[in-house]
């Protein structure tokens, strides 16, 4: 999300911390200090987002078409289904295209809002003519239509780990709906291999995507 929320991390307790060691990537772990993880998180995270903008348009596209393309794998036939997907921001993977196919196929796509900061996201169906607008961080989201449940979420991943964690903007939003939603859908991480991390020192609150699709 926006460069505030990369400063600040979801649902942190008060504790004091002691200093990590120079080479995060190396550590066993940042200590069981909620405040070491989250700057352990911060420094990762601006690593990760500087890593991926530097990627070449071109390198970044072809990335996405991967993805893309094992997505239809890993979902199969969208007929009938909400596929929750999202409008990339800062280098992320762009599966727009892939979406208008999913409805071409049958099925029905909604884009994340954010309805207030601290809160849950809303999922919106979106069709292509549907009116956009800027929302929250100057992101297009739909500006209107009905909130729906989706039967699969794309979460776009910052960085993720072999446990199916993933580091996100530190906002907590994907947590918060994930954790209220009535029906649980198939929680898909998406991202790049570059992001893969050993551990993202997962917290209470973190919630595991079902599979991770990179390129």
């Amino acid at each position: 999300m926006a460069d505030k929320l990369e400063t600040s991390e979801y649902a942190s307790p008060p504790c004091f911390m002691h200093e990590l060691a120079a080479d995060f990537r190396t550590v066993a772990s940042p200590s069981d200090s909620w405040r070491d993880v989250s700057r352990w998180r911060i420094a990762e995270r601006k690593r990760l987002i500087d890593e991926r903008l530097a990627l070449d348009a071109d390198e970044r596209q072809a990335k996405s078409v991967r993805i893309a393309g094992r997505l239809d794998t890993v979902i199969g036939r969208p007929s009938g289904r909400t596929v929750g997907t999202y409008w990339p921001f800062r280098g992320e993977p762009d599966l727009r295209n892939w979406g208008i196919k999913i409805i071409e196929r049958g099925g029905r796509i909604a884009l994340p809002v954010v309805i207030q900061k601290g809160w849950p996201l809303e999922y919106r169906i979106w069709s292509p003519g549907d009116p956009l607008e800027r929302g929250i961080w100057n992101m297009l989201v739909p500006s209107r239509g009905p909130a729906v449940l989706p039967d699969v979420v794309i979460a776009p991943v910052v960085g993720f780990d072999d446990a199916r964690y993933r580091l996100g903007y530190g906002g907590g939003y994907f947590d918060r709906t994930l954790a209220i939603m009535a029906r649980k859908p198939l929680i898909v991480g998406v991202g790049y291999t570059q992001s893969r991390l050993p551990s993202i020192y997962p917290q209470p609150h973190d919630i595991g995507m079902d599979v991770i699709v990179t390129d």
